[in-house]
């Protein structure tokens, strides 16, 4: 009698215990990479055989937030309708077979946004006992963006400066590592002061040996992506604004140079043009202007070697040939009068030389110059007439000594020029020609 109760009793628990609605999902956590189709799967038993209507339920909430949760398609057996809710649809769709226990979960194109809590909940009536819902988590995992670089701070010697990295987007959270190579492209020896933490990496009085190329490289479990950046650290005075103000300095100083010189080869040009035209004639006391522009020595009385030299052409044939002038003489009745021709025409010349200068003068003051200028030409012009008129008079006087010696050698032509003997003459010797012929 006592073993067939304990038999009864059995059974009945194992009744209960097959009787009851068991909902499973296989994984706790499900991990995709973003814009992936992906399919959640859900499972469920049932005591009642072929149950008349069964109702599947998938909702969400935040993983990390208690908040309420939301349903996004709900399936009713009876009629076979499926509801879904407008934010998921042309994405959310249901994979069921009632008769096997499948109710799974097919999402399209998942995004981060994705990344919840889903629940699968199935409700069969007269069969409400066990455990009617289960949950997952959807994992939706994104590569690292390419991470930006940037330098916080002067790179001057003796600063401190942070080389910052980060990516935008990157789930899980991306890790962050930086490398350095100096000019010479060997890695850098790590100073122990150095840190890095989140991207970060804090540098400490830096030098020139801290100049190089940096390398920021930000990598999960999805994929990694870097940056480069090139540190060049200088010292402090030869930042961008004073290497600017040295160029412009420099460039300042060159335009003053060109244009003082400029102004001087100006200048110099215009001296030369008023030397040529005889305006700085009396800068030069001891020379004269000629016609043709060239300037010679103005001849005083107290020098007269000059006018010897110009008149030994004369005094030579008087010199040299005493015994021909009394031919002359029987010849020509008057014989000086070829020297008074020469003397006059030789005056005549010099007269228009003169007027000629004159007229050049008075051409050029009307040309040239102004009120304020005359007064100074009419100076020089004044000293010129004054050396003119000394020239004329030694010239004068010249002339008259010259006449004199010739009557002197008329009146004894037939006696030594001077007090030196010459040779006796051959009889048979040629007449020279005259120095007038």
């Amino acid at each position: 009698m006592e073993t067939n109760i304990f038999t009864f009793t059995l059974l009945c628990l194992m009744m209960s215990g097959v009787g009851a609605l068991e909902v499973t999902i296989p994984e706790e956590e499900y991990e995709f990479s973003r814009g992936a189709n992906i399919t959640l799967p859900c499972t469920f038993t049932s005591r009642l055989t072929n149950p008349p209507q069964v109702i599947v339920q998938w909702s969400v909430t935040e993983l990390e937030v208690n908040g309420e949760r939301k349903t996004i398609v709900t399936y009713y057996s009876a009629g076979s309708v499926t509801d879904i809710k407008a934010k998921y649809e042309k994405r959310v769709s249901l994979d069921i077979n009632v008769a096997s226990g499948k109710a799974n979960l097919r999402l399209a194109s998942i995004q981060s946004e994705d990344e919840k809590q889903f629940e699968c909940r199935v409700n069969i009536p007269g069969d409400d006992e066990g455990q009617p819902a289960a949950t997952t988590n959807l994992v939706v995992v994104v590569p690292p963006a390419v991470p930006i670089c940037a330098i916080q701070g002067k790179s001057e010697y003796g600063h401190n400066i942070n080389l910052t990295c980060v990516s935008k987007e990157g789930s899980p959270s991306p890790q962050y590592e930086w490398t350095s190579l100096n000019a010479r492209k060997i890695p850098h020896i790590k100073d122990p002061r150095t840190t890095s933490r989140g991207g970060i990496l804090s540098l400490f009085n830096i030098t020139k040996e801290t100049s190089g190329y940096y390398t920021c490289t930000s990598r999960n479990k999805v994929g990694s992506a870097s940056c480069n950046i090139t540190l060049s650290v200088i010292p402090r005075t030869m930042n961008i604004g004073s290497t600017a103000g040295i160029i412009v300095g420099v460039v300042a100083a060159l335009l003053i140079l060109g244009i003082v010189i400029y102004c001087c080869c100006c200048r110099k040009k215009k001296e030369d043009e008023e030397y040529a035209m005889g305006v700085r004639e009396e800068g030069y006391p001891g020379k004269e202007q000629d016609r043709n522009g060239e300037r010679r020595h103005a001849e005083t009385s107290d020098d007269r070697p000059a006018d010897d030299d110009d008149h030994s052409d004369v005094r030579a044939p008087l010199r040299d040939q005493p015994e021909e002038r009394g031919e002359r003489r029987e010849r020509d009745p008057d014989p000086h009068r070829d020297y008074d021709d020469h003397s006059n025409d030789r005056r005549r010349d010099y007269d228009g030389r003169r007027s000629d200068y004159d007229d050049g003068g008075s051409d050029y003051i009307d040309r040239r110059y102004d009120d304020d200028h005359r007064s100074d030409y009419s100076n020089s012009r004044e000293r010129y007439n004054d050396r003119h008129d000394r020239y004329a008079d030694n010239r004068r006087r010249d002339v008259e000594r010259d006449r004199e010696v010739r009557y002197r050698d008329d009146d004894r032509y037939d006696e030594p020029y001077d007090d030196r003997e010459r040779p006796p003459v051959p009889s048979d010797k040629p007449r020279r020609r005259d120095y007038d012929d």
